[in-house]
């Protein structure tokens, strides 16, 4: 169990994983994969399960193909919020990662003005 929302872990596939991010979609477990591969962390991405109260498929029909994923690294001390602002993770141009990139608010990484100061649009 986490201390808090902000590093948590738990078991994906077998390996004790520190949780990156839930209910990711497969486009962003792409690009979020790329940016912690390029960083050394080994990626482990799991179909999130299915919200509560979800009904369970009948007898002989194929369960739905998962629509949201949950990403994780090996790394189970991994901390998402201290990776970013502490400037441990580099894009795969070798810039720092920024909040608004990691977010994908912005196409393109600008780590040349601080967090602090960029402007809120």
């Amino acid at each position: 169990m986490a201390i808090n929302k902000n590093h948590e872990f738990e078991e994906l596939n077998g390996v004790k994983c520190g949780i990156v991010e839930r209910n990711a979609s497969e486009a962003r477990c792409v690009f979020l994969r790329a940016i912690l591969e390029r960083n050394g962390y080994e990626v482990v991405v799991v179909p999130s399960p299915p919200p509560k109260g979800a009904p369970a498929p009948a007898e002989g029909e194929t369960p739905p193909a998962p629509t949201s994923f949950t990403i994780g690294v090996t790394d189970y001390t991994f901390n998402t919020i201290n990776a970013i602002f502490g400037r441990l993770l580099k894009d795969v141009n070798g810039n720092f990662v920024t909040w608004s990139y990691w977010n994908q608010e912005t196409p393109v990484n600008d780590d040349t003005t601080p967090y602090y100061l960029a402007a809120k649009s």
